[in-house]
């Protein structure tokens, strides 16, 4: 993906948006609009959008397992499952 090819003035946008969708829907690129020269916002279709939102909560999931390591609040995985167990049996 060529970046500076998906850089579009807000009038494009306004004028060819039923394109648009089209286009970034087959290429799944995201698109950066501007607004007198100046980068606003980023568009992008929703196939793309909702896998972008599944690996950042993945990746807030590892740092947050990373920080428990890190301080320490861990626990054998024989004492985690023998816990399990129990709360099953109850």
């Amino acid at each position: 993906m060529k970046l500076a090819e998906q850089i579009k003035p807000i009038s494009y946008l306004k004028a060819h948006a039923a394109e648009i969708i089209r286009i970034m829907t087959e290429q799944r690129e995201p698109m950066i609009i501007t607004q007198n020269g100046e980068a606003k916002v980023v568009i992008q279709d929703i196939e793309s959008y909702e896998k972008t939102q599944q690996t950042m909560a993945l990746l807030k999931i590892m740092a947050l397992g990373n920080t428990q390591i890190t301080q320490g609040n861990v626990q054998p995985a024989t004492a985690v499952f023998q816990r399990l167990r129990n709360k099953k049996t109850i």
